[in-house]
């Protein structure tokens, strides 16, 4: 497959710092959103063309399925920081062998979790509570989700890759193709052929297909270091280690806090189908707020690395401000849209009036305060940058598992009711924040002192 392109990287050592950030951001939170948006339109059709149970059931499976991907979606995130940092330093011969060890470990790390997804989803959907209306359903849609895991961790170890020299363009235009498709078959097998759950997961398995092929596409046709040849594809060593000191932390945290969020489903549950429709479209909601969050942290990422790789600490400090102030300007505008138009927004994913007065009261908690999550998540993004992972992991489960673990397991008995299940998450951010944000300065004034010694 011949794909004629531009090239679309960006000088993240040069020019106008905060232009570069938001043009790196935006095709990359156009990604983000079009992903969560083809998400909700998979649960919008189900819970529309096949009833409650269905969109419980679906719903059932988010916090499982996160929990699944975001281990090793976090060694994309080590792959991101290695990369970006020889990219910076023009290390071709680096760059070509860290290219090579990450795509390999991308397909390993797919296919694990296609066995793991298919030995688990039974027992895993039990622990959870899924009711027993639910279960069949739900354990049916995650063994079919499985199957598609080796294309989707290719999609985002292929996209992490091409963001190392500011490429957020291409995995854009893979994802708009496949996503465009999963809408059409969803509509095809949910609507048409009345397959329910069954057709939505299939439809999902189709689009990674081709995502991931894009994505590979477009670093085959790349110039240079980062040409990826399937023949040349291996672990060394040497790149892997790195990949994975940084990107273990990353996918540990993220695992850990997902655990948490799984925990939180649980709860959830235990309020029966209605209240698990009801947290599934305010979750589908929610989603577009976290990823306008996550394409700014990406960005700092990136942006840190780089600089950091060629000791450029003044931009490299501009770069948190910056993208401290682009995240909390942009969670704060779609928080409150979002709290303000809830009710409306949550008719497209059902019209069951039970269903609707329980997804506001989730948003009422977790929308409006959400700048705060977007902060969290920066500190520990410009630290990975850095090439720091491991104690802004520490942290965070101390301060976001911890916090939630003790509100579920602690308080939440005596007063069970969906809205204080949910002030733990404002709660559990600005307890993080307080955390990240001395275990920040700590770093920042050793990387400076490190550095002048070095330059001097």
């Amino acid at each position: 497959m011949k794909i004629q392109r531009k090239n679309s990287g960006m000088d993240m050592l040069r020019g106008s710092l905060s232009g570069n950030i938001i043009r790196f951001a935006l095709p990359l939170a156009g990604n983000s959103m079009l992903q969560q948006l083809f998400n909700a339109a998979d649960t919008a059709i189900v819970g529309r063309f096949d009833g409650r149970q269905a969109l419980a059931a679906v719903g059932s499976n988010t916090m499982i399925i996160s929990l699944f991907v975001n281990m090793f979606v976090g060694l994309s995130i080590g792959a991101n920081v290695v990369i970006a940092k020889y990219v910076g330093q023009r290390q071709e011969e680096k760059i070509k062998k860290s290219v090579h060890t990450v795509m390999f470990l991308a397909v390993l790390s797919g296919l694990f979790l296609l066995v793991f997804g298919q030995m688990t989803a039974e027992k895993i959907l039990t622990l959870m509570q899924t009711p027993e209306d639910v279960m069949a359903q739900a354990v049916l849609y995650l063994k079919i989700y499985c199957l598609g895991m080796p294309f989707m961790m290719v999609y985002n170890f292929g996209a992490a890759v091409l963001r190392c020299k500011g490429d957020t363009r291409c995995p854009l235009y893979a994802l708009i193709l496949s996503g465009i498709l999963n809408v059409g078959l969803n509509l095809l097998l949910v609507v048409a052929f009345k397959m329910g759950v069954a057709g939505v997961g299939i439809a999902t398995v189709i689009a990674n297909g081709v995502s991931g092929s894009l994505v590979c596409c477009f670093l085959m046709q790349e110039k240079g270091s980062m040409h990826l040849s399937v023949k040349a594809m291996q672990l060394d060593k040497k790149y892997l280690k790195e990949v994975l000191q940084v990107g273990i932390p990353a996918g540990i945290q993220s695992t850990v806090i997902n655990l948490s969020n799984a925990l939180l489903q649980s709860s959830v549950n235990s309020f029966g189908s209605v209240a698990m429709a009801g947290y599934t479209a305010a979750n589908n909601i929610f989603g577009f707020l976290y990823m306008s969050v996550n394409a700014v942290t990406q960005s700092c990422m990136s942006f840190t690395s780089q600089n950091y790789g060629v000791k450029k600490l003044k931009r490299m400090d501009r770069v948190l401000l910056d993208c401290m102030i682009l995240s909390v300007g942009v969670t704060l505008t779609l928080g409150c849209g979002a709290y303000f138009f809830g009710p409306e927004l949550l008719k497209i994913y059902t019209s069951d009036a039970d269903v609707i007065r329980c997804g506001v009261e989730v948003l009422a908690f977790t929308t409006v305060p959400y700048f705060c999550c977007g902060i969290m998540d920066l500190l520990p993004g410009a630290l990975r940058g850095m090439g720091y992972s491991g104690v802004p992991m520490i942290l965070s489960i101390i301060g976001t598992v911890g916090t939630r673990i003790v509100w579920i397991f602690g308080l939440f008995p005596a007063h069970r009711s969906l809205s204080f299940l949910f002030i733990s998450y404002p709660v559990s951010w600005i307890l993080t924040i307080l955390m990240q944000a001395v275990c920040f300065c700590f770093v920042r004034k050793h990387v400076h002192q490190s550095v002048n010694r070095d330059l001097a």
